[in-house]
């Protein structure tokens, strides 16, 4: 199975896969990209690439099932500006932040099941827990005195 999805567009606007010999909807091309995979969708009669034409009608279909995806008046800025400004906006620096945000997401949410999965472990290294109504201040008390001790055994010095 390759990366890309190859479609043909048909005159009568029928969308065909030619990986798996069938005709698809545009959600089910959604779909596909939703998986991970990329397509490339090709005129069936031109063999000129449609491929942003395609995306951009998923993304309107999806808009007016939601009723708005993009706020109004950057749509205004979008339609006043389209080809000259934006595109060169939106080729580079739009898709460069989503990628960039989806990275740091990602790295933030293993980071956070990583703080989680410790905690665990911290309490359990604290000398009977955590009380209830336990003071904020007692319980940062807690951890430094503990972060002190790790510290210690780390170097081959411990306190205790």
């Amino acid at each position: 199975m390759t990366d890309h999805v190859v479609f043909k567009r048909y005159p009568n606007r029928r969308l065909y896969n030619t990986e798996k010999s069938a005709y698809v909807t545009l959600s089910q091309i959604s779909d596909i990209i939703k998986e991970g995979r990329r397509v490339r969708v090709l005129d069936a009669k031109t063999g000129e690439d449609v491929t942003a034409f395609i995306l951009t009608q998923i993304i309107v279909e999806e808009a007016k099932n939601k009723n708005a995806l993009l706020p109004a008046p950057l749509l205004h800025l979008v339609i006043r500006y389209g080809g000259n400004v934006l595109s060169e906006f939106f080729e580079k620096y739009l898709e460069l932040s989503i990628k960039n945000y989806l990275t740091y997401k990602s790295a933030l949410d293993e980071q956070f099941k990583a703080w989680l999965g410790k905690s665990m472990d911290i309490s359990s290294l604290t000398p009977g827990g955590f009380p209830p109504f336990m003071s904020m201040e007692s319980i940062l008390e807690s951890f430094s005195d503990w972060a002190k001790k790790l510290k210690s055994k780390r170097n081959g010095k411990s306190k205790e």
